[in-house]
């Protein structure tokens, strides 16, 4: 082999292969692992989230739970006009880094039903990167036990400093908050008569008649 032989392989890199093109749901490994520069890849409509590389496919959200997050979402947006931080609602990716910030060594992938944002350095064209200061998951039939219990290690892991969880069946809300140690606390669970008060967002809190104000 010549010297330009030797140089041009020296330059083609080990992970150069094209991606096989998945147009189909069905077409995906659910037992391999996947990273966000392959995420961004697929074609098909259905909505999905990587947890740790793994593909979890989001059912269709029904009408209870879009009635509950829009009424937070309304809520928390009125209330975060003029100030440093935004609400959002899904679907938005939101990716959680752990070491380096390119799209193949992100395997973590999630769309929140809704989170509020005060750092808009996080924030970019494609979503968002880095965990949000507040967190809001609204429970619906498609969710499965093992899906909320590694969405809840994950906030826990990455830093988010407050996530609710929604339940609007049962029509309670469980809140956790960071503690120092960068552990969530017990969690404390309000119902439909009480009142939610935000610690990371001040001055903030909702009645939850006006979050389970469904229209029906």
């Amino acid at each position: 082999m010549d010297k330009i032989d030797k140089e041009k392989k020296s330059k083609v890199k080990p992970y150069d292969f094209k991606e096989p093109e998945i147009t189909q749901f069905n077409e995906l490994d659910l037992y391999g692992t996947y990273s966000y520069a392959q995420y961004l890849l697929w074609k098909f409509e259905d909505r999905v989230e990587l947890i740790r590389g793994k593909v979890f496919k989001m059912a269709a959200p029904n009408t209870d739970h879009q009635d509950v997050a829009g009424n937070l979402f309304n809520e928390l947006t009125n209330f975060l006009k003029a100030k440093n931080c935004r609400a959002y609602i899904a679907p938005c990716d939101v990716r959680f880094p752990q070491q380096s910030t390119e799209d193949d060594a992100i395997f973590t992938v999630l769309q929140p039903d809704v989170f509020v944002l005060c750092d808009k350095n996080k924030r970019e064209y494609r979503g968002f990167i880095g965990a949000p200061d507040l967190v809001v998951e609204v429970r619906s039939p498609g969710n499965s036990e093992k899906a909320i219990a590694l969405k809840f290690d994950i906030y826990q892991e990455f830093g988010v400093r407050e996530y609710w969880f929604i339940n609007p069946v049962k029509l309670t809300l469980l809140k956790y908050v960071l503690k120092s140690d960068g552990l969530y606390n017990a969690g404390t669970t309000y119902t439909k008569e009480e009142v939610v008060t935000s610690d990371v967002l001040t001055g903030f809190s909702i009645s939850l008649k006006a979050v389970f104000d469904f229209w029906r």
